[in-house]
């Protein structure tokens, strides 16, 4: 895994035999994670990525108050 930001968490997929390899590194925590999982099993860990990443945004952004007409 390469980023251009050293201190940016890095995650990268490869293909493996039966499925994809998951690595994940978090430098600030010197933590790298290597997950092999099965097509299935990878494809149920991107929803549940993309599921946090929404909730984080729906969090984070404020909701804009739309005045009645």
């Amino acid at each position: 895994m390469r980023t251009t930001d050293a201190s940016a968490w890095g995650l990268a997929a490869r293909p493996i035999a039966g499925g994809v390899q998951i690595g994940l590194h978090v430098p600030d925590r010197d933590l790298t994670v290597a997950l092999d999982l099965t097509c299935e099993e990878a494809r149920a860990y991107a929803r549940a990525i993309l599921a946090a990443a929404g909730d984080a945004t729906e969090r984070t952004f404020p909701h804009l108050q739309i005045p009645e007409a």
